[in-house]
């Protein structure tokens, strides 16, 4: 079986194709960032000529079609918009799903029959899977390095001693809502306070769900998201709230819970460095040429405003995919996916361009993540090698609860009875995000 053979059953098909003779735009990782396992498909890509489809495709099928044909309809294959490069174009090449958070959590349930799920992406996203999978599931991650700088700034030992003192000051009337940059341990925080997981394309439903049951928010860790959020819905602004930046914090550092009576939604101070760097100034430059403006909702509010929409990246890609011919967009998110867009809007006749890609404007820069970006075709290759012969190291297997160290990549994991009430507390959290979205049918905006 090829990688052409699987179907997957709630994720179209991007439409992304690999351009002859154009060299993958993502930059080679040096050999020592390879743990020992992956060094030998390292050790062949990097001793490869060039980086165009035609080297690289030959290369990589001949690592991975054995591996399809393994596993057949039990392997399922899962990338993010975000992915760095043209890995989003190989993983979908051999039958993989290409979607954004809230659709990746669904597919092990969409799939029944994956056995074994490799997700090329961030250590969070994977760990979301293998919370709502069935104990017959494994999942596994490609790069375990892979992480995300938001989530970085709510560690769970940042975030739960802060959130037991908001707890205890408030009782029951707290409920926390974690965006799904979060970890498994800060998901179990929203089951526990009866709160629920959230995602950039439902976060208004999930926030509203909680104000009609008379609910003070505690939002992690995006305040932009929440705040964004916020003002969508009519709150009033002047009752949200938002806690300091967490990397100028001390660990015994606990807010002021009287400053907060008035608060309906507190905000944990993170954010997402990639989104940051946009403006209202880059808008109105662009909207002032006649160009549509799309931003994601983790953009600092007066950016939201000003733009012509905002929404998830499966919300962006549809309505970059949906524009009339002659269109022209500015979209502000990732650089790696705002690439990707470009390339495919062209074949429509539709111009794409990077919100912060002004020529002469001061702090533009069209960047992508980076850490999303380490898994690349070495990793993806040697994954489903070591996996068809039975020898993936056990680092790379993703359990809920389990904490990686992004720059060593040493890992924590919870004890067996630990993890079981983690994934309980979680998945009762994630279940609630579901049951809202599902039931608000606004899933891509």
């Amino acid at each position: 079986m090829t990688g052409d053979d699987i179907q997957l059953d709630t994720v179209s098909s991007t439409g992304l194709t690999l351009q002859p003779r154009v060299p993958l735009c993502q930059g080679d990782l040096p050999l020592d960032w390879y743990d020992e396992a992956f060094r030998p498909y390292a050790e062949e890509y990097l001793a490869l000529p060039d980086r165009t489809p035609e080297t690289v495709l030959p290369w990589l099928t001949g690592w991975m079609e054995p591996a399809l044909d393994h596993f057949g309809d039990e392997l399922l294959l899962l990338a993010h918009f975000y992915m760095g490069g043209d890995i989003v174009k190989l993983v979908e090449r051999y039958g993989g799903a290409v979607a954004d958070s809230y659709a990746l959590a669904l597919q092990a349930r969409a799939n029944p029959q994956a056995r074994v799920i490799v997700e090329s992406a961030v250590h969070f996203m994977a760990e979301t899977i293998a919370i709502l999978a069935r104990d017959d599931q494994t999942v596994w991650i490609t790069n375990p390095k892979a992480g995300c700088t938001m989530e970085m700034m709510a560690k769970d030992w940042m975030v739960l001693p802060v959130a037991e003192h908001l707890v205890n000051h408030f009782g029951d009337d707290l409920t926390v809502i974690s965006y799904m940059n979060t970890s498994g341990r800060l998901k179990a925080l929203a089951g526990r306070t009866g709160g629920a997981v959230c995602t950039s394309s439902n976060a208004h439903l999930v926030v509203d769900w909680a104000r009609r049951q008379g609910r003070r928010i505690l939002f992690l860790p995006d305040h932009h998201l929440g705040r964004n959020t916020a003002w969508r819905l009519g709150v009033n602004l002047d009752r949200v709230v938002a806690l300091p930046d967490p990397r100028t914090l001390p660990t015994d550092w606990r807010p002021d819970t009287g400053a907060l009576d008035d608060a309906e939604i507190i905000l944990w101070g993170g954010f997402c460095g990639v989104h940051t760097v946009f403006t209202a100034e880059q808008v109105n430059w662009w909207k002032e040429r006649d160009w549509t403006v799309l931003v994601h909702p983790e953009s600092p509010l007066e950016v939201v405003q000003a733009a012509d929409g905002a929404g998830s990246t499966d919300y962006l890609w549809k309505a970059i995919m949906a524009a009339e011919p002659g269109s022209r967009i500015a979209v502000g998110t990732e650089g790696h996916f705002v690439r990707n867009a470009r390339e495919q809007a062209a074949c429509r006749n539709v111009q794409v361009e990077h919100l912060a890609d002004i020529p002469g404007l001061s702090g533009t820069a069209g960047c992508g993540c980076a850490t999303m970006s380490r898994n690349d075709p070495p990793h993806l290759a040697g994954m489903l090698d070591l996996l068809r012969q039975g020898q993936a190291p056990d680092l790379n297997r993703v359990e809920p609860g389990d904490v990686i160290d992004e720059h060593s990549g040493r890992r924590t994991r919870l004890a067996p009875a630990e993890r079981e009430t983690l994934k309980r507390e979680a998945a009762a959290a994630l279940e609630r995000m579901i049951t809202v979205t599902e039931s608000g049918q606004e899933t891509s905006t």
